[in-house]
């Protein structure tokens, strides 16, 4: 008398481990990568006609924050609404203007935020953050 066992089934490959990898792949470049800084690239071509009407980039405004979370531009310390009505006036006479702020590493974000949110509040349009690091 034979016995026949059934055949074992055939292990199907699955794709969900490789999909796995690739999400932690993409995942990864996607946070080791650095982003361009977009307005390298122009936007528009000028023509050639208006060579002459070409907008020259604005100045540049720095606000240092401090430790204690005070923003200082000019060497003058500025309150929230003082600040705002700085930006805004500078804002009204040139749109472009490029706002830097330079916290210290002290400085808590919540001040960071709130001088964000004032460059937001009076229109800038061009607003950067700089980490400056010690040389090593």
């Amino acid at each position: 008398m034979m016995i026949n066992r059934p055949a074992r089934p055939r292990a199907l490959i699955s794709l969900v481990p490789m999909i796995d990898v690739m999400l932690i792949l993409l995942v990864f470049f996607m946070v080791t990568s650095t982003y361009l800084n977009l307005d390298m690239i122009p936007a528009v071509k000028p023509s050639k006609g208006a060579a002459g009407n070409i907008q020259a980039p604005a100045g540049t405004l720095m606000i240092r924050l401090g430790a204690d979370g005070v923003p200082v531009m000019r060497g003058t310390a500025l309150d929230g609404e003082s600040l705002r009505a700085v930006l805004a006036s500078a804002v009204a006479e040139e749109p472009l203007t490029q706002v830097v702020i330079l916290p210290s590493g002290a400085a808590q974000t919540q001040a960071l935020i709130t001088v964000m949110d004032s460059a937001a509040l009076a229109d800038v349009t061009r607003l950067r953050v700089l980490r400056l690091e010690a040389a090593q």
